[in-house]
């Protein structure tokens, strides 16, 4: 009787999977179009699935020996069956590899139901939670039902009654991993992830050392264009895509800064809003952690209404997308790889240009940005005040130079003014051939685009690209990694390839090549905040830690530190929209430091330090890298024999890929 109902159950359920593909795939080509590699994108899904996702799936042992089990198994199982059982093709190895195959998915699955028993608040139940349960019935059917096949058992072993109840529980299998995973179950993430990897919107991101975190620029020319996302169609058909292959893990949830700091935002929700919005419906079944003071089931939408609404409810509150600091660490944590904060600041662009709807001093920063170049709306003129002394050599005067020095906005702020005096002391002391633009120099544009003004992000771009093209040199080194963010990796778009160094990288450098010399560290303690835009986004973790340890310096580690650091809570513009929570996100990452013992944290970005150093009652003293190098500077041995015999015996500087 099997072999009458196995290949029509198995056939049926393959045809009303087909139907739910087609679907799901209208869903989402009601997103904008984005050319992709067809052929070539479904070819770099083994690769992409088996590296790139893995390594981050690898960072939890037990789940990535799961997953490898359970996904493996079942993926071997559903092809093997519709061989064997399907098509009768039981003769040789395929019957007992089935076997192997289901086996093993069992074993992955006794995992998940182990996972399931107690679950962290992270990951999300409702419908999730019946998942092992069939997971095992599949894997479980599919092993009972090929034993006969491979002869096991009597082909006629039993009666119809057992092999209607195989058929049943194989029905309830069937139910969940085919026909669910088209038609938006719990498994619909293993489908559009599978097209999701093959159509990401970063294709750029894989392959091993690749990094992809620039923000894509908006056409401003096209007057037909809707200028950022008003609604879940105004997205890429493959961002759709990318948001139905959440597995609503929560690995995003545990290490937004902005869900911690009790802050409207849960990355996890958010994504799950957008995929009610692009099918049209109510959070109301929702199954995880709400955004933080607001209840599930208020919220709703249609693809083509707005997501968030002016009056009323919609699909998501502006609170919600204004309390992003942008520091990725959604992103770097998801093992599905979606982009969560592209979909943040696209929708933040549309509120900025079109609504003009940038909350608290929004505004007023934005106003200041067009019409000083600056965000605090300082004299543009002044930028050089704070080096009156130095007498640092201009662009302007000289044309040339092997280093131009940008400042950043960090040239109106007292605090980073000695950041930037400790930093030219130490350049002088390697004999650096640098420069700096002075009054020529701008705003980056950083805080423009991630708070949505793409069109003051671009005029501001394309100016300094105009300055910067006037002059020559090798690299730029700047002490801000928004700069070295933006300047490096989003200029690029708009026309302007430079080579860009974070100060502690080039600082790393000189060290290396004898250029710089330093006492022995007679401080106690001390800890390291890696920056967002310096680690997260650039991948740089080393060199800050390797100027440290040539200081003489013994790094105590935070938990949360390298790629999994704790954002301070200055990026994205967030101490400018300044959305209320029930703590600081700078607070709690002054209880790390102090949870390490140390007596001083040293950083590597100027807005770290304004928020660490606004910590009332902090633990430790805040200080640069750099303000850490100036004071440990000392001459080199050969001193001794003359400074102009130092001047001439001094290794020039290395030209660095």
């Amino acid at each position: 009787m099997l072999d009458i109902l196995l290949p029509i159950l198995i056939f049926a359920a393959l045809g009303l999977a087909a139907i739910g593909v087609v679907r799901r795939v209208r869903l989402w080509r009601q997103g904008r179009p984005s050319p992709v590699p067809l052929v070539k994108g479904l070819a770099s899904v083994p690769r992409r699935y088996l590296v790139d996702l893995h390594h981050v799936v690898a960072r939890d042992k037990v789940m990535s020996n799961t997953h490898v089990a359970t996904a493996g198994g079942f993926v071997a199982a559903a092809v093997l069956m519709v061989l064997v059982h399907g098509l009768g093709l039981a003769q040789g190895v395929l019957g007992w590899v089935l076997l192997a195959a289901s086996a093993t998915m069992f074993v992955g699955s006794c995992f998940v139901a182990r996972r399931r028993r107690n679950p962290p608040s992270r990951l999300s139940k409702g419908p999730w939670m019946r998942l092992p349960k069939s997971l095992m019935a599949f894997s479980l059917s599919v092993f009972a039902i090929t034993l006969p096949a491979v002869g096991l058992l009597p082909e006629d072993f039993g009666s119809w009654v057992l092999a209607l109840a195989l058929s049943a529980v194989l029905v309830w299998g069937l139910g969940e991993m085919v026909f669910g995973m088209a038609w938006g179950g719990p498994m619909k993430h293993a489908f559009a992830g599978a097209l999701h990897l093959a159509f990401h919107r970063r294709a750029e991101r894989f392959g091993e050392g690749n990094r992809s975190t620039g923000l894509k620029a908006l056409n401003l020319d096209d007057e037909n264009a809707t200028l950022g996302v008003e609604k879940p169609s105004d997205f890429t058909w493959n961002q759709l895509l990318g948001f139905d292959a959440c597995v609503q893990c929560g690995r995003c949830e545990a290490m937004c800064p902005a869900f911690a700091a009790g802050q409207p935002l849960n990355p996890k929700k958010l994504i799950q809003d957008m995929v009610v919005g692009m099918a049209g419906g109510s959070d109301a079944h929702y199954a995880g952690s709400p955004y933080p003071g607001q209840p599930v089931g208020e919220h709703q939408g249609t693809p083509h209404g707005p997501i968030v609404a002016r009056e009323g409810k919609a699909l998501v509150d502006a609170e919600t997308l204004w309390s992003c600091t942008t520091c990725r660490a959604c992103v770097e944590e998801c093992p599905m790889m979606i982009e969560h904060v592209d979909a943040i600041v696209d929708m933040r662009r549309f509120l900025t240009l079109e609504h003009g709807n940038t909350p608290n001093k929004g505004p007023e920063v934005l106003d200041n940005l067009i019409a000083t170049d600056n965000p605090g709306g300082f004299a543009p003129d002044a930028r050089m005040h704070w080096a009156a002394d130095l007498e640092l050599p201009l662009m302007a005067d000289r044309g040339e130079a092997e280093v131009l020095l940008w400042l950043g906005d960090g040239a109106y702020d007292m605090r980073n003014q000695r950041t930037l005096r400790s930093l030219v002391k130490v350049l002088r002391a390697a004999d650096v051939d640098f420069a700096v633009l002075g009054n020529e120099e701008r705003d980056s544009g950083d805080v423009a685009r991630r708070l949505g003004d793409e069109a003051t992000f671009q005029s501001l771009a394309k100016r300094n690209i105009a300055t910067l093209s006037k002059y020559r040199f090798q690299r730029i080194v700047t002490c801000d990694p928004h700069s070295f963010h933006v300047l490096g990796n989003e200029y690029g778009e708009l026309g302007g390839h430079y080579e860009v160094r974070h100060h502690s990288t080039y600082i790393a450098e000189l060290y290396e090549a004898g250029r710089l010399h330093f006492k022995p560290w007679k401080g106690g303690g001390v800890t390291y905040h890696d920056p967002c835009y310096l680690g997260r986004y650039n991948g740089e973790y080393e060199a800050p830690r390797n100027v440290l340890k040539a200081l003489g310096i013994e790094v105590a580690e935070m938990e949360r530190s390298g790629f999994r650091s704790r954002c301070c809570g200055g990026g994205g513009g967030a101490p400018i929209t300044d959305i209320p929570g029930e703590r600081r996100i700078p607070d709690m990452r002054m209880n790390d430091v102090g949870e390490t013992g140390a007596e001083l944290v040293a950083v590597g970005c100027p807005q770290c330090t304004a928020m660490l150093e606004g910590v009332v009652d902090a633990t430790a003293e805040v200080r640069d890298i750099a303000e850490l190098v100036a004071n440990a500077l000392t001459e080199a041995p050969e001193a001794s024999s003359g400074a102009a015999q130092q001047s001439s015996n001094r290794p020039q500087a290395v030209e660095v890929a």
